[in-house]
């Protein structure tokens, strides 16, 4: 008798887990069943795989030409702001970690501070116009920059944090050594925080991806298009052919499932350090 709540606690712990498990993939499943669907069949039946010899691959063909460049494109506008973002972040934070010169809590503090103001939906004329003048209309190198930058606050926020909790006997036996401050970086820093900067390169690099309003207003050409605006535009202006779209979406989806496949363990990692150092 007395291991009758315990049981019940345990089934429904596991019908919990279950139900949030089954709500997470919902939208997932049905994105790849409406995939192979053309509007009547999705109308009909929205939940259900349809027989396989009724499939519309033809709507993944669609998906594919519509979304091919634009995969490229955000993969390299993503990449390119994560990269700069961590370099400057790293650097910036080592400085403010390590190193004591009058007004250096007041930089800090300020810099913390714009996290306050508002996102790029609130600046958005200012932001167009600074773009504009400085002839990056049209340009990649917009949404390489500005995502780099609009990821600085962040990241200096907590790499500082772990810089400063590195023993400082390391730094002073590498400067014993003779070991300038980028091999001290290279050689200590890098190691020891290496799975907080994975995590913040997999936040960067999913809020750079999923960027539509800076793309949509800086770009014109199609082949410069970003993933979000591409998809937006596969809608249609009256009539929404929602094979196609989910098609267009799921293939969109694949890079991002294989960036977790290959770092859960780093992101899992980062995650648990930030929850020990806190």
């Amino acid at each position: 008798m007395a291991q009758r709540p315990s049981v019940i606690k345990e089934s429904t712990k596991h019908a919990i887990i279950g139900f949030v498990v089954f709500m997470a993939f919902l939208p997932f499943y049905l994105m790849v069943v409406i995939s192979f669907k053309d509007n009547d069949q999705f109308v009909e039946r929205p939940f259900t795989f349809d027989p396989i010899s009724t499939w519309k691959w033809e709507n993944w063909s669609k998906g594919w030409e519509t979304v091919n460049t634009a995969i490229a494109n955000s993969i390299i506008t993503s990449g390119g702001a994560v990269a700069i973002c961590l370099l400057m972040a790293l650097l910036t934070s080592y400085v403010l970690a390590r190193y004591r010169f009058p007004g250096r809590e007041v930089v800090y503090y300020l810099l913390i501070a714009t996290m306050f103001l508002p996102g790029t939906a609130a600046t958005l004329v200012t932001l167009f116009t600074l773009i504009k003048d400085l002839n990056l209309i049209n340009s990649l190198w917009t949404l390489v920059i500005v995502g780099a930058v609009g990821g600085q606050v962040v990241c200096v926020f907590i790499l500082r944090q772990f810089i400063e909790d590195i023993p400082k006997e390391l730094f002073e036996s590498a400067e014993i050594d003779g070991a300038g401050h980028l091999q001290q970086i290279r050689n200590i820093v890098l190691p020891l925080s290496g799975s907080v900067m994975g995590t913040l390169a997999i936040m960067q690099f999913i809020g750079n991806w999923n960027n539509l309003m800076l793309p949509l207003i800086a770009l014109r050409d199609a082949h410069k298009l970003t993933i979000p605006v591409s998809l937006m535009r596969l809608e249609g202006e009256y009539v929404k052919q929602w094979g196609e779209l989910m098609a267009g979406y799921a293939i969109a989806s694949i890079p991002l499932i294989v960036l977790f496949l290959f770092t859960m363990r780093l992101f899992v990692k980062g995650l648990a350090a930030g929850a020990v150092k806190g």
